[in-house]
């Protein structure tokens, strides 16, 4: 493995939310925006729950505005673009994450 480096993972994610947290406070210091992320997810999957709360924990730990919808899986198309649109129009959401199960394949 001559050239291999092994990189502490732990450790630098650890870095890397000490220097967003303290971006985001200078970003909220300077100007009064603080960072927003929305989640939308589609759905009750156990996998994709555990995935939202530790994006929106990890946000909020950083100072991010954090914001989640939950909609049914049969929710449509139509209602889906609507909550997104919603949130796109909210001035403290700047940027928004839809998680949704993958198409049954068949």
């Amino acid at each position: 493995m001559g050239n291999a480096k092994i990189i502490d993972g732990k450790a630098r994610a650890a870095e890397m939310s000490e220097s967003i947290t303290a971006d985001v406070a200078e970003l909220y210091r300077s100007t009064g925006i603080r960072p927003g992320l929305a989640v939308v997810i589609v759905g009750e999957d156990p996998a994709s729950q555990v995935y939202v709360r530790n994006k929106k924990r990890m946000a909020e730990s950083c100072g991010f505005h954090s914001v989640q919808r939950t909609l049914p899986a049969t929710v449509s198309q139509e209602d889906l673009l609507q909550e997104i649109s919603g949130l796109n129009s909210d001035p403290d959401v700047h940027g928004i994450l839809v998680i949704a199960p993958a198409p049954a394949s068949g």
